[in-house]
């Protein structure tokens, strides 16, 4: 799966993988920031567990590293690479590696029948006719950049 995202980047078309049109790294990138899982691919799961739910046995953010990682590996087999002057992954996409673990690590906790930025709570509030939405102080606090 690595492979293939990285595919633009080895072949120069984009410098990093949150910008390499039609992969599904970029497409996972932005339903992140949206606080969405892409419908069209199979969601990360996380570590292995009793009662596993389907999906990829890694978390999205691992994943998301691991390419970073892998991209900026200079190859004498392919022109292109993420440059080293690319800050991290975790960085360019401006996600606290705090707030991404407590997101990660406590999901169910703070949210329970929407996800997302507070402005995105808000409208969803809105739409569905709640009056209150459980999470928007811990979006608020999280998500404050999405």
């Amino acid at each position: 799966m690595a492979y293939v995202d990285l595919n633009p980047i080895r072949a120069k078309m984009d410098t990093t993988p949150e910008t390499s049109k039609h992969t599904s790294i970029q497409n996972r990138i932005h339903s992140l920031i949206k606080g969405e899982q892409p419908k069209n691919l199979m969601r990360f799961v996380g570590n292995h567990r009793q009662d596993m739910p389907k999906g990829i046995a890694y978390s999205l953010i691992d994943y998301c590293e691991l390419v970073d990682c892998t991209g900026r590996c200079i190859r004498d087999d392919n022109a292109g690479y993420i440059e080293q002057q690319h800050s991290p992954i975790l960085e360019r996409l401006n996600i606290n590696v705090e707030q991404w673990l407590t997101l990660t690590t406590e999901f169910e906790k703070h949210f329970s029948t929407a996800v997302g930025s507070e402005y995105m709570l808000q409208q969803f509030k809105q739409h569905t006719d709640h009056r209150r939405i459980r999470g928007m102080a811990k979006a608020r606090a999280l998500l404050q950049s999405a």
